[in-house]
């Protein structure tokens, strides 16, 4: 039987950004958090660089304002990167005082702990050493540290194994009066949708990586947030950019595991089959070139040559320092029989963000009053047509902190809402035709890897299009027919963000940052500041 809870706040993901969200405004409200499966099964787990912050004097703020907004193809919003870069120091301390612990410097001279003075390294993009981690996870670290907070207080209810089907309107007839007064979510274990309502929602979800076939990402990582928002009548943004993360391991056990950013901060090469560098023919910068010049270039390479796969390679650097550093990424390719100090290992590019997103403004409020994003879930200005590495995280805390600010003071002049009615499923039934949803999902990522990948084409992007039609007209009637399951709303969702990106990416006639089109090889200048913005139907959705 369906069940309905009544809460503050609804906060929908639990990865840096959700928990974050929930610990800054428990004090003051009675906070629902909401998992897919456990609370740690998010991308935050995976992380492994680390957190772009100024934490050293020879560096600034104005140095790290600048080479986000270099990254970003001038397509960041400058007010938004400021915002964020100006508060990365506050966001390393609240992480340190609520429990993270990260790597510290070695002192040189007898290799003591120097107390305070933590480890710093370089990624691409950055002009300084201004990467804070842990080891090469950092985000295991970050995430279980905001578990342990978020466990222990007693103002927040942890939901895990529940599943987000639709945010509820105050009133769908008018767009634009309506407010979100909280949302439908399935007990993915009891099978039920149960009622939520709240005085505020904030939607944590991540990103959508799982549209394409090879990505870095976890099995969560479905659009769902983009997908509910843009239903409920939210604006979202540069849907066009998805960065390519350009080491992923290949290996035919695992095509997710990632190879830190950080490796080449500290030395590695890219090198072809043969043995040769390349990067230098393709940026100054070479290996520490931005993510999207690098995935370019590997890309290039690849099908210049007709291979499957490049390399990388640090074993060059003393066996020690690649333990030290790496030990993460040292057992595991240990494990599947590659040793990162005597060899280099085959990397492939793989779907790892989007930087796209429901638009908000530098309170993390959406189109839609009372509905907040947060996190890679956004599109905040941070970061315009690429994300510079360890950006991400710090985007994290800072629209968390400035999210919670906000919400206290809705919660204190809003009232549950109490006329919502419970999920209706009387006019529906349990599904005999499960191959359909697990043959769509596969066919979406197949050909949204082979048409809407690192390189595209409007013939590519148009044949995308047709067969996203195709699937969204299929999955609108199995949807209107049959009870809900995990996977079909992640399919659901999927074909929604899909189809967000395709449109985009039409719409942009350039090569920018992380969309590139062979139609249009080019960066326009008349396109500088110019964001894809797509406008939802000002219509109810379905259901």
């Amino acid at each position: 039987m369906s069940e309905t809870h009544d809460f503050d706040v609804l906060v929908i993901g639990s990865g840096a950004a959700g928990l974050s969200l929930a610990l800054m405004i428990a004090d003051h409200a009675n906070v629902a958090v909401f998992s897919k499966n456990k609370l740690s099964s998010g991308s935050t787990s995976w992380a492994q660089g680390g957190i772009a912050a100024v934490l050293d004097d020879r560096d600034s703020q104005e140095s790290h304002v600048q080479d986000t907004l270099n990254a970003g193809g001038g397509l960041c919003d400058p007010d938004a990167v400021k915002f964020v870069v100006s508060q990365g120091k506050d966001a390393i301390d609240w992480l340190i005082k609520n429990g993270a612990d990260f790597t510290k410097e070695d002192d040189p001279d007898n290799g003591a702990v120097v107390e305070g003075d933590y480890h710093l390294t370089k990624e691409g993009g950055h002009s300084f050493r201004r990467v804070i981690h842990s080891d090469d996870a950092t985000g295991k670290e970050v995430q279980i540290s905001l578990e342990k907070q978020v466990k222990k207080h007693p103002n927040i209810t942890l939901f895990e194994h529940h599943m987000a089907v639709d945010l509820i309107s105050s009133d769908r007839k008018n767009f634009k009066t309506q407010k979100c007064v909280g949302a439908y979510i399935l007990d993915t274990k009891r099978g039920k949708i149960d009622l939520f309502r709240a005085k505020a929602t904030a939607l944590a979800t991540g990103g959508a990586s799982r549209t394409y076939l090879y990505t870095s990402n976890p099995d969560g990582s479905t659009g769902d947030g983009i997908a509910m928002a843009w239903r409920l009548g939210c604006r979202v943004a540069n849907m066009e950019f998805n960065q390519f993360h350009p080491t992923c391991l290949y290996h035919p056990e695992t095509r997710t595991f990632l190879l830190t950013e950080a490796l080449r901060g500290e030395g590695a090469v890219l090198k072809l089959p043969n043995g040769k560098r390349f990067m230098d023919r393709f940026d100054e910068r070479a290996e520490l070139a931005p993510r999207d010049i690098v995935a370019h270039a590997i890309d290039h390479e690849m099908k210049r040559l007709g291979v499957d796969c490049l390399y990388i390679d640090i074993s060059q650097k003393d066996d020690d320092f690649i333990k030290d550093h790496f030990p993460t990424i040292y057992k595991r390719c240990l494990k599947l029989g590659y040793d990162l100090t005597k060899e280099p290992i085959p990397i492939v590019p793989a779907a790892h963000y989007t930087c796209g997103g429901i638009m908000t403004d530098l309170d993390a409020r959406t189109d839609v009053k009372n509905l907040y994003a947060v996190g890679e879930v956004a599109h905040t200005g941070l970061h315009g047509a690429n994300r510079m590495a360890s950006n991400s995280l710090l985007e994290c805390l800072v629209f968390a902190k400035s999210a919670a600010a906000d919400i206290l003071k809705v919660i204190k002049r809003e009232k549950l809402d109490t006329d919502i009615k419970p999920w209706d499923e009387s006019r529906v039934t349990d599904s005999d035709e499960e191959v359909v949803v697990s043959h769509n999902w596969n066919e979406l990522r197949h050909f949204m890897w082979d048409y809407v990948g690192i390189v595209r084409s409007t013939r590519r992007l148009e044949r995308a299009a047709r067969r996203i039609d195709m699937l969204a007209g299929e999955i609108r009637e199995y949807y209107g027919a049959f009870r809900v399951t995990p996977d079909l709303l992640e399919l659901r969702n999927l074909v929604t963000v899909s189809d967000l990106i395709v449109r985009s990416a039409l719409l942009r006639t350039e090569s920018r940052g992380l969309h590139y089109t062979l139609d249009f090889p080019e960066q326009d200048p008349d396109l500088d500041g110019r964001n894809t913005v797509l406008k939802p139907p000002r219509r109810p959705s379905s259901r």
